[in-house]
């Protein structure tokens, strides 16, 4: 049976400014590529933090039914959130330990509730270190935040 991944990626121009996010989706028998699928989108005014939780939003909500995928992101904020920190939001009200509500709530919810369907593993990669699959993620998130850039056509 094939192994699914998706690699994730946001980018922002000015944090907040301009953003985009990227997701390449594979499904893969060992080292071989079966099918492949891009994702991108971007917002005129965000940050890079929300861009990075929307490719992995994007790359569980683009899945038609509950699978076995595993998500592989050069962000320790979306991956730390969700293997440690989300269980302790999710009791304390969606606030963190100092008692301040959780930057990105929203997103972080919509995103606990796309895991809920699938059986994830989270893997973290360096970024811009020749990964050539989180390579083509980032060009996917710059890509979908060029309409956004001011005095880019879309």
């Amino acid at each position: 049976m094939p192994e699914l991944f998706a690699f994730t990626d946001g980018a922002c121009s000015g944090n907040p400014g301009p953003g985009g996010w990227g997701v390449l989706l594979q499904a893969r028998e060992g080292d071989r590529v079966l099918r492949e699928r891009e994702i991108k989108g971007g917002e005129a005014t965000t940050t890079n933090n929300r861009m990075e939780l929307l490719a992995a939003i994007a790359a569980l909500e683009t899945l038609e039914r509950p699978s076995t995928i595993t998500i592989v992101t050069d962000s320790n904020y979306v991956k730390n959130g969700v293997t440690t920190w989300l269980h302790g939001w999710k009791r304390n009200g969606w606030k963190t330990a100092a008692k301040k509500p959780v930057k990105n709530a929203e997103l972080w919810q919509r995103l606990d509730a796309a895991q809920a369907r699938h059986d994830v593993t989270w893997q973290w990669v360096r970024g811009h270190a020749g990964h050539p699959e989180n390579e083509r993620a980032d060009e996917l998130a710059r890509a979908g935040m060029a309409p956004f850039k001011p005095g880019k056509a879309g």
